[in-house]
């Protein structure tokens, strides 16, 4: 099959990301972004808390910190001169008995990779601003904040096309060769199948990331890590929210605990829990409400459990390395698997909205 097209960049995936690196390489170059949904961020980039991250979580050294306090100025910049709805609402992280150390050591690290705005809250401090909540000590993250996906994908999208930027959705890649100095992809559309030829190939597809090195003739498997998927489940909370803070416990081992976050119309939802899954499934799991409601009275005892009802799922991509957790965003160029033109965005999950700006800048600057 002969080419039909040929364009500078192809990024691969309309989430968030894909489109954020859209609209950063549009005014330099022919770009051309392929989604297979038939709308943008679909997946990861619509099924989460919508929370802007202030970068308290992860080692000082690693991409989660940096890309996300650099995407945290970037974001709000952004949405102030958008017009995008958010809101700078702050959040607290709470300790109860047993859990100051744990505190204490979450606040180092937040300071060791640069993150500022942080407070210590006594009991008595949390009593009179949130009476309403159970916790012996908390960190108050003041740059932690909230926002509207859509609006902010919506906002990248025209940006991107102003630049020219072509948007295809309902076009899947069925397969990817790497060929010398250029890639030829093999594409599905709602027309008829077509290949396109670029010399530069961004992976953002988000879940099929990982799916998608696997059909990429000539990529090295070595390097193609192994995925697992995390489900995340939300319950929505009837009427009235106790606080227009976030409320988060001191974070697990394979995500940051069931927490309280507030949309910007002021309603309340708690999630997401970490459930293993094997295939991509989006439907609420409404046995885990138990384990909910456990969870929540840890800091709200008296939630009266009649108020939850079922709201959404996201599904998280987990990478493992030869079977150890990687926790980190793997970002893969050149350097790492010796394809020149092909940067892969692997296991981008929280805070990837965070980061997205960042991440555009970062591949804008490189490319």
């Amino acid at each position: 099959m002969q080419p039909r097209e040929t364009t500078d960049t192809v990024i691969i995936g309309a989430g968030v990301i894909g489109l954020a690196i859209a609209r950063a390489l549009a005014p330099t170059r022919s770009v051309v972004l392929l989604e297979q949904e038939p709308r943008f961020g679909e997946h990861l980039s619509s099924r989460n808390s919508e929370v802007i991250h202030a970068g308290l979580y992860y080692p000082p050294d690693s991409l989660k910190a940096r890309l996300c306090l650099r995407g945290n100025t970037l974001l709000y910049q952004y949405c102030q001169a958008q017009s995008i709805p958010h809101r700078q609402c702050g959040k607290l992280i709470v300790a109860n008995a047993g859990q100051q150390d744990s505190l204490e050591q979450l606040h180092h690290n937040a300071l060791n990779s640069g993150a500022t705005g942080l407070h210590r809250c006594s009991q008595q401090w949390l009593q009179q601003q949130e009476p309403w909540l159970h916790a012996g000590e908390a960190l108050l993250s003041e740059h932690s904040g909230i926002l509207d996906s859509h609006a902010l994908m919506g906002r990248l999208a025209e940006q991107a096309q102003e630049h020219h930027a072509l948007l295809c959705y309902h076009h899947r890649v069925r397969r990817i060769d790497c060929e010398p100095g250029h890639f030829l992809l093999h594409v599905d559309s709602d027309d008829s199948p077509f290949a396109l030829q670029c010399r530069q190939l961004i992976n953002t597809a988000g879940l099929d990331a990982v799916p998608l090195l696997k059909r990429c003739n000539g990529f090295p498997t070595e390097k193609i890590p192994e995925q697992r998927l995390a489900r995340g489940n939300y319950f929505s909370l009837r009427g009235h929210s106790p606080t227009r803070r976030l409320i988060y416990p001191l974070p697990e081992a394979d995500g940051l605990g069931i927490h309280l976050t507030v949309d910007l119309a002021g309603q309340a939802r708690f999630g997401p829990d970490v459930e293993w899954i094997e295939h991509r499934d989006y439907q609420v799991n409404t046995a885990r409400l138990p384990h909910f409601e456990d969870a929540i009275r840890r800091y709200w005892p008296s939630l009266n459990a009649d108020r939850l009802s079922p709201a959404y799922t996201g599904i998280r991509p987990k990478l493992f390395m030869e079977g150890e957790p990687y926790r980190d965003f793997l970002i893969q160029g050149e350097q790492e698997h010796g394809i020149k033109g092909m940067i892969n965005l692997l296991g981008i999950e929280s805070p990837g909205l965070t980061a997205a700006l960042a991440i555009a800048e970062d591949i804008a600057k490189h490319s």
